[in-house]
């Protein structure tokens, strides 16, 4: 994570710890001068309410507006919904990517179950208690004619879509920038499983955080390196799967969360946190090109920028797929995205465009929001961002299953919730009426199996 959202975790927490010691000073009196028992069964019905309403981590108001601009080739015209169906005067023909802008409101219903808009056959959902502008995914759909019916929320004031054109991206050389084994996957799987030239460039091992690997009877350093072989098998192998065979693969072995710091000092190595290596070439033997670090294997920001180089000079990427420098706050996918535009500075050989993509944010972990298998809504901007196109293909029901299959395959999405997050599901089932899908229990099953995958257009 990066500074602005460490400060709204820290933030949250602390108005935690304040809510928490007023209500402790609350049952505390209660049981006083009321009745001793009372305390215990408000603290089980409040932790209930609390899992069931409460849990989410939104660190903004769902009464704040979306700050989106959007370039000056984007058609933006009114429009209107009657009697529950959209009306467009204008000629959409050509242009790929829809987005419908209009002023949600929560009912009362909708501060407790989750307000969404039904668009044709599709879902999209916002924040519980929504009273603000928000944006609608129409892309690959029939906007003219179709029917627009909210949810535990009604549609107030002006609406407008925002329609751009894009070439298919698919089609043109493309490079993914992957940070950690599963980020490709997870951004663009759909679209790295049709193009027809593609290659992955896998960042870091992924070694960290490696507890559930001890349980084998390993150290913690032992169970880092497991881990980081493991994950780093999975950026070669898990490709396949999308058709991307294993010379068009790269592993470049740097160190998790280790980006950043190399970044400020760049001729300094910096090796594991946990597993004790300090080589990178510990997991290269199957790359199918050499790199400049394969000759000292330094963990430098030097090198990072010179493999990142030579890939692009031996790939000759039209279009990089990397992280969106503003909306994701990961410190290493902020990294990595600065690392691939030095890299660019020192190539003769020049990508025309970035695809920007977000697998996290700094204000809703949920986004995007909803069940599985729905389209997904733009996530909250509520800092304005550059004023970049959108480009928003879609993935029709096999291709999302095969996308499911593939995020099975990442050893770090495996294995079951820890029994605060199942009762926490159990609870929000029950009350909340929310959903999970059944191909697998991490949150990214829900998040990225979607009818849409989302990228922002940057030329260089």
């Amino acid at each position: 994570m990066n500074g602005r959202k460490q400060q709204l975790l820290k933030r949250h927490r602390r108005n935690k710890r304040i809510a928490l010691l007023v209500a402790l000073l609350a049952l505390l009196l209660v049981g006083v001068f009321v009745a001793w028992w009372l305390p215990l069964l408000l603290v089980v019905l409040g932790w209930v309410v609390h899992e069931a309403w409460f849990a989410d981590h939104l660190f903004y108001s769902p009464r704040d507006d979306y700050r989106y601009d959007f370039p000056g080739d984007c058609l933006s015209v009114p429009v209107r919904i009657e009697q529950g169906v959209l009306h467009v005067d204008a000629d959409l023909e050509g242009y790929d990517t829809r987005l419908l802008e209009l002023r949600l409101t929560a009912t009362w219903l909708g501060r407790w179950l989750d307000p969404h808009v039904l668009l044709g056959n599709d879902r999209q959902d916002f924040e519980r208690g929504v009273s603000g502008r928000r944006y609608l995914n129409l892309s690959g759909m029939q906007a003219g004619g179709l029917a627009v019916v909210p949810r535990f929320c009604r549609i107030d004031g002006e609406v407008r879509l925002h329609a751009m054109r894009n070439p298919d991206f698919t089609a043109q050389r493309l490079l993914i920038i992957a940070p950690h084994a599963d980020d490709a996957e997870l951004a663009a799987f759909g679209q790295y499983s049709r193009a027809a030239d593609v290659a992955i460039v896998t960042l870091t091992q992924g070694e960290i955080e490696a507890q559930s690997y001890q349980r084998l009877g390993l150290d913690e350093a032992a169970a880092a390196r497991l881990k980081g072989r493991l994950r780093a098998w999975d950026s070669l192998a898990a490709p396949l799967w999308g058709g991307v065979a294993q010379e068009r693969c790269v592993q470049l072995g740097y160190y998790c969360l280790q980006l950043p710091a190399m970044a400020e000092q760049p001729q300094t190595p910096f090796g594991s946190r946990e597993s004790g290596e300090s080589d990178v070439r510990s997991v290269r033997q199957h790359n199918p090109l050499t790199l400049p670090a394969d000759s000292d294997g330094q963990p430098t920001w030097d090198n990072l920028v010179a493999d990142l180089a030579a890939v692009i000079e031996h790939y000759r990427p039209e279009v990089l797929l990397t992280p969106h420098p503003e909306l994701d706050p990961h410190h290493d996918h902020v990294a990595s995205t600065r690392a691939v535009l030095e890299a660019c500075e020192r190539t003769s050989w020049q990508p025309k465009t970035l695809l920007l993509y977000a697998n996290h944010l700094h204000d809703n972990d949920r986004w995007p929001m909803g069940p599985a298998g729905n389209g997904i809504a733009l996530p909250p901007a509520i800092t304005a961002l550059p004023a970049d196109r959108l480009w928003s293909p879609t993935l029709d029901a096999e291709r999302q299953l095969d996308k499911a299959m593939a995020l099975g395959l990442q050893h770090d999405l495996q294995g079951s919730l820890p029994l605060k997050k199942r009762l926490r599901r159990l609870i929000q089932h029950a009350l909340a009426g929310r959903r999970w899908p059944a191909s697998g229990e991490d949150e990214f099953f829900r998040k990225a199996v979607r009818r849409h995958e989302l990228f922002w257009v940057r030329l260089r």
